[in-house]
């Protein structure tokens, strides 16, 4: 492998970069093989053409001896004149260089480090095999005529060579280096060529003492709330924010409340049983708290209803009713408002389930009404009665919303959304229908009995369990306007009744299962949820269903695109309903076969794998733990372990954050300018909190917790260290997390702060694809100028010590994040960098935040759907945007980050607001915001001179743009830019307009042109 860096530091600079025995650099031991002031056999009288030269076997004994830096410079450039040591003669249109060194140890790991200074450019060969060409043409033969592209030596140019393009052609012993630098013109006037070279023994590093993969468990179900029963449990439900009740829908009529889930009691909220019909699948089977209930007290139910309690007269029936303003725990049955009321021909078949969507609609399953085979041909039809559909409704009436069509079941008291996607049609499935017919409240259709449905709080995926007829069973991911199906197919299999001409796709599930008997079998299957709770980390993002006949339970996930199959993980007999707990998100399952309420939970005596380290000095993480005697004491990272640091630390409620990564010459990372990094498999990041106990006092500091974020080929795992009491050592947390509260010394007054320490589950909410896996390892937060070790760039200096598979070139180019604090950076600039670190792992195109703007900062404001931009849910509030230029009011994005509890953003890790960052984005809402920017007729390069042998641009750096200056040798078409690599180019959005001055050293005879590209945040 061979990477190249150009470098643009001073030469003492460099020098400690490539040599240093500490900081960001390659792990193990580094040689010096020789020096710039090596000596060199060279050839400025004779021509050669082809490669026999380069050869150890050629006999250069007759050649001159030189002493480099060897060259001559005419145009005053004191980077080559300061280091000359033999003169060349000019005029000349290429030289020869051969030098020997001696190595005797080319273990696996080694990397050569080759620093170089030319001018203008060359081409090197090792033991007479090509490795390098540095200002040539890539894929061109070398004569003594080939030409350099534009290049002059104003710095020194780095290029690593390892990997089999190394092992094959070093041998043990002796070795001959040979270059050949060729001029720009023939004839230049100028010539330079030195190389110091040093070998770094980069030897993987001793291991964390982490598994690959977290262990994994069995699991089994336990009687969630012993000693209590619920009739026939067939749902679950708790109104949103609330953490501490569970309310428990009895088939029978009854709905129950879990009170006190720490100690749990069952009360009776509401008793239906005189007023519905329960025979068959009928009875109290649906329950929805309205997204506003902590304030209206709305909650809606779907019930089977009948005239004279036989069965005759059926109905299945959608109200809701209100709970007492005086006992939040019961609920007047005299307080119902009907909403839908269709008379049904059967008592099965009726779906039944209700759930608000995360855009704050009522979302209602219906069935086929239950003849066999679909007998009454309620399927595949939205222009008659309310059946075999998911139906969307506002039960708000929002402004822009419509009135339903007339129908004898319907009524006033909800409104379609104008966007539903049946509304104006004129044909459905080949057959001509009238508009004023059509079922308007429909979102999906082709259903035999979706009995249970949810939706996925992170991703908005609505999934469905669809009962089958004889022979399939099937779960769904339900989506505007699709058809799945029934009674056309039964899974993906033909179904019962012949295709006419469908217009458009009939959608297949994301898996279904045959009927029968098998642990991949059953009858009857029963929706479930996705676990989103932090007691399983492993199955964070998996869907849990079941089937109520079989009484398997199983596990898939679903991306997207594309399902992980099912498999089954327990059994539990007659599963008819899935819910969570709110308190700590557990799947809780509810059996017919004894009226209880079961929870999943790990099996520990099924397990697989390599257990974790019960401490962190058994992760292999620090060397000083044992001699660390107080709380001030710096940790001391282990060999292979490399300090960072990034522009922008997402917010961690106060706490002071230390960084490493696990460097490797077997881990190379995948470099992208702005978009995620490509991280190997074993790579893993160690992250170290410190919270003040009283603010402004850094001695006052104790140590919290020690995290561990580890790369496999299925994603990340995290888990974190707990410090306790203890000064040198601390102890794993437990899968589910814990919280600890801590008295803070606020300027004088005391204040109670809770630290949460995560979940493992919790881990992977953050930790996510979308975001790179491992947050802030990116360029932009990466980038820029961290003085660490000699180092002044991070992204240089990873390059140059071999981190990435490529090398990473014009890094002055590069976008860095601003930090809230850096008042010279502009303050949209500030804002984008605080969302990008804090939101962008969610919030951006294919990521699991509902929203629809995006956070990543490779996306301009202006596209990023922040400004003016539609919400999922405006919280009753039709003024409401991401952000309202000028109000502050009607900006969900401050309103978010402004509270903590229900809706807090980031929703993840804080009990504390971010003061900070509530106070940047008002700012920018309602002083910059509004002005924005426009075009003005000023000129903006004031000029270009000569200065020192080189060019000087001058300009007008206009606030709150970036300017990139580039170069061409040509105006004539096709004109080619190049951006012009020196650190005063570096991409920043000022707060303030200013002159600003960009050198370019880099000049030959000739013309050359500047230009300025000006882009917004």
């Amino acid at each position: 492998m061979r990477t190249v860096v150009r470098s643009w530091l001073a030469a003492a600079t460099v020098l400690l970069l490539l040599f240093t025995s500490s900081g960001l650099r390659g792990q193990g031991s580094e040689t010096v093989l020789f020096g710039f002031t090596n000596s060199w056999r060279y050839n400025q009288t004779v021509s050669y053409d082809g490669i026999n030269w380069t050869a150890p076997a050629f006999n250069d004994s007759a050649l001159p001896i030189g002493r480099g830096v060897l060259g001559f410079e005419d145009s005053g450039n004191t980077f080559v004149t300061a280091r000359t040591n033999t003169a060349l003669t000019i005029g000349r249109t290429t030289y020869y260089f051969r030098t020997h060194f001696t190595f005797t140890n080319s273990t696996p790991g080694l990397t050569l480090t080759f620093s170089n200074i030319i001018d203008d450019g060359a081409v090197f060969y090792l033991n007479g095999v090509e490795i390098q060409r540095l200002y040539m043409t890539n894929n061109a033969p070398v004569l003594y005529s080939s030409l350099s592209t534009n290049h002059e030596a104003t710095g020194f140019d780095v290029f690593t060579l390892s990997g089999p393009a190394l092992t094959t052609n070093l041998v043990n012993g002796d070795n001959v280096l040979a270059v050949e630098v060729h001029q720009t013109t023939a004839g230049s006037s100028d010539i330079a060529f030195g190389c110091a070279l040093s070998a770094n023994m980069m030897m993987t590093p001793p291991p964390l003492r982490l598994p690959l993969t977290l262990p994994t468990y069995g699991y089994t179900t336990v009687n969630a709330f012993p000693g209590l029963g619920f009739g026939q449990p067939v749902g679950f439900a708790s109104p949103p924010g609330e953490t501490n009740r569970l309310f428990v829908l009895s088939k029978g009529g009854q709905m129950y409340v879990i009170t006190n889930l720490a100690s749990p009691t069952r009360t009776t909220f509401m008793d239906l049983s005189g007023r519905v019909y329960t025979g068959s699948e009928s009875g109290l089977i649906g329950l929805a708290f309205h997204p506003g209930y902590a304030t209206n007290r709305f909650f809606y139910i779907f019930y089977s209803a009948s005239t004279n309690g036989g069965g005759s007269g059926l109905f299945q029936r959608v109200s809701r009713f209100q709970t007492s303003a005086v006992n939040p725990n019961q609920a007047p049955t005299n307080s119902e408002l009907m909403l839908l009321n269709q008379k049904d021909p059967a008592g099965n078949h009726n779906g039944g389930d209700l759930q608000f969507g995360p855009d704050g609609y009522l979302y209602i399953s219906l069935g086929d009404g239950g003849v066999q085979y679909d007998g009454d041909r309620h399927s595949q039809i939205i222009s008659s009665n309310y059946f075999s559909a998911i139906m969307r409704i506002d039960v708000d009436k929002r402004p822009g919303n419509l009135l339903p069509n007339p129908h004898i079941a319907n009524s006033t008291n909800y409104w379609v959304p104008a966007d539903n996607p049946y509304i104006g049609l004129t044909s459905f499935d080949g057959r001509t229908i009238n508009p004023t017919n059509i079922r308007t409240e429909f979102w999906a259709v082709g259903f035999r009995n979706p009995w249970r449905m949810s939706f996925d709080p992170v991703t908005g995926f609505l999934y469905c369990g669809d009962v089958g007829q004889d022979r399939w069973e099937e779960v769904s991911v339900i989506t505007k306007g699709g058809n799945y199906g029934w009674a056309y197919l039964e899974g993906t299999h033909t179904g019962y009744r012949a295709t006419n001409t469908v217009v458009g796709p009939l959608i297949p599930p994301i898996q279904e299962y045959a009927h029968g008997t098998g642990s991949d079998q059953g009858n009857s299957v029963t929706g479930g949820v996705v676990y989103r709770g932090n007691r399983l980390p492993q199955l964070y993002g998996w869907y849990v269903f079941a089937d109520y006949v079989s009484d398997n339970v199983w596990i898939l996930h679903y991306d997207g695109t594309n399902t992980v199959p099912f498999q089954r993980i327990t059994t539990r007999a007659d599963i008819a309903a899935f819910g969570t707990d709110p308190s700590n998100g557990d799947v809780l399952m509810g059996s017919l076969a004894d009226g209880a309420v079961y929870r999943l939970v790990y099996n520990t005596n099924i397990t697989t794998g390599v257990p974790l380290p019960p401490t962190l000095a058994d992760t292999g993480a620090f060397t000083n733990l044992a001699s660390i005697t107080n709380r001030t004491q710096p940790l001391t990272a282990s060999s292979g372990l490399v300090p960072y640091d990034i522009n922008v630390h997402f917010w961690s409620d106060g706490a002071d954050k230390s960084r490493w990564f696990l460097g490797s010459p077997d881990l190379k990372i995948g470099f992208a300018p702005e978009g995620n990094w490509t991280l190997p498999t074993g790579m893993a990041w160690v992250k170290h909190f410190d919270l003040e106990m009283t603010n402004g006092v850094p001695e006052s500091a104790r140590r919290l917790e020690t995290r561990f974020l580890v790369k496999n080929a299925n994603g990340v795992y995290g888990v974190t260290y707990r410090w306790g009491n203890s000064l040198t050592n601390a102890a794993l947390v437990p899968d589910e997390g814990m919280d600890e509260v801590f008295t803070i010394n606020d300027g004088g007054i005391l204040r109670t702060q809770v630290w949460h320490y995560p979940s493992r589950s919790e881990c992977l909410a953050c930790h996510t694809p979308f975001g790179g896996w491992a947050l802030g390892f990116n360029t932009p937060q990466m980038s820029g100028f961290f003085h660490n070790n000699g180092y002044d760039d991070q992204v240089a200096a990873m390059s140059a010590a071999g981190y990435f598979t490529t090398p990473v070139t014009n890094t002055h180019s590069l976008r860095a994040l601003a930090a809230a604090t850096n008042e010279s950076s502009s303050l949209e600039w500030r804002v984008r960098s605080y969302l990008s670190a804090n939101c962008v792992q969610c919030h951006q195109p294919g990521g699991p935040a509902l929203g629809f703007w995006n956070a990543s900062v490779s996306n301009s404001t202006a596209n990023s759907g922040l400004i003016d931009g539609a919400l999922v849910n405006n919280s009753g509030n039709p003024d409401a945007r991401v952000i309202a230029p000028g109000s502050l009011t009607n900006s969900m994005l401050l309103s978010r980050i402004s509270r903590r509890g229900p809706g807090q953003m980031p929703p993840l890790a804080t009990s504390e607001i971010d003061t900070q960052a509530v106070q940047l984005v008002s700012a920018w809402i309602t002083n910059d915001l509004a002005a924005g920017w426009t075009n003005t007729s000023a000129p903006l390069i004031v000029g270009a001179a000569a200065i020192n042998g080189g060019v000087a641009v001058q300009f007008v750096h206009p606030a709150n743009r970036a300017y990139q200056v580039e170069t061409a040798t040509s105006l004539s078409a096709p004109i080619v830019w190049q951006f012009l690599n020196v650190p005063a180019n570096r991409p920043v959005y000022p707060s303030v307009s200013y002159s600003a001055t960009v050198m370019d050293t880099n000049i030959a005879p000739g013309q050359k042109f500047y230009r300025v590209r000006l882009s917004a945040p």
